[in-house]
């Protein structure tokens, strides 16, 4: 869901929303790069471009509603959604003017941070589970990762004014019936991966995890 600049740069708090962002976002961005194995871009490249084909069906307003597949994305690439994310969201702002420059920062927090977090609660139920309970975890990825970014969305709205918390309340109710599609959607293809590509799920994309050179 894309918050607008339009609504956060009307006030000082607002603004000062758009420049925590813009910092949240370089910091979680530089996490996922240092994080990120570079042997696997081509991943990021294609959860970057499913992100931004699904969140260019939406319902316009101040809070646009569409599919986020924030979930999916936190299961496959860990910290490397936030690279991913705003990549998506700016080219989207460029291209279509989705949420404006500005608040490139602040959308790229409100979908990469909950995506974030479902790697760290769901990731080990998906890869080391049987079919069942993955599909059940990939179901609350899905659900948890739209469900946590409409409160991140609400809370920015409410940081920027308490006359934008009637906005806040509806991207949070608009953002349920999302959170159950994205859900099926996630455990749809979390049993899909685990049957004929469990290697993207089995190995996290962290530095860490490389193999270090042989040494001398």
């Amino acid at each position: 869901m894309h918050v607008s600049e339009v609504v956060l740069s009307g006030s000082a708090s607002g603004q000062m929303v758009l420049g925590a962002g813009m910092v949240l976002a370089a910091a979680g961005t530089a996490v996922g790069l240092r994080k990120l194995d570079y042997e696997r871009i081509p991943q990021v490249a294609v959860l970057s471009s499913a992100f931004f084909v699904a969140s260019l069906i939406h319902v316009p307003g101040p809070v646009a509603v569409h599919l986020v597949l924030n979930g999916l994305m936190g299961l496959v690439l860990g910290w490397a959604a936030f690279p991913a994310i705003l990549i998506a969201l700016l080219l989207q702002a460029l291209f279509f003017q989705f949420g404006g420059l500005t608040a490139v920062g602040i959308n790229t927090v409100i979908m990469a941070l909950p995506a974030v977090a479902c790697y760290y609660l769901f990731h080990r139920a998906v890869r080391r589970s049987g079919e069942m309970v993955a599909m059940f975890a990939g179901l609350a990825a899905g659900t948890s990762g739209v469900f946590l970014a409409s409160l991140l969305a609400a809370t920015a709205l409410y940081l920027a004014g308490q006359q934008f918390a009637v906005l806040g309340h509806l991207a949070i109710l608009e953002n349920l019936p999302v959170a159950a599609i994205d859900g099926l959607v996630t455990a749809t293809t979390v049993v899909f991966l685990r049957k004929v590509r469990p290697e993207l799920l089995a190995a996290p994309l962290l530095a860490s995890a490389r193999p270090e050179p042989p040494r001398a």
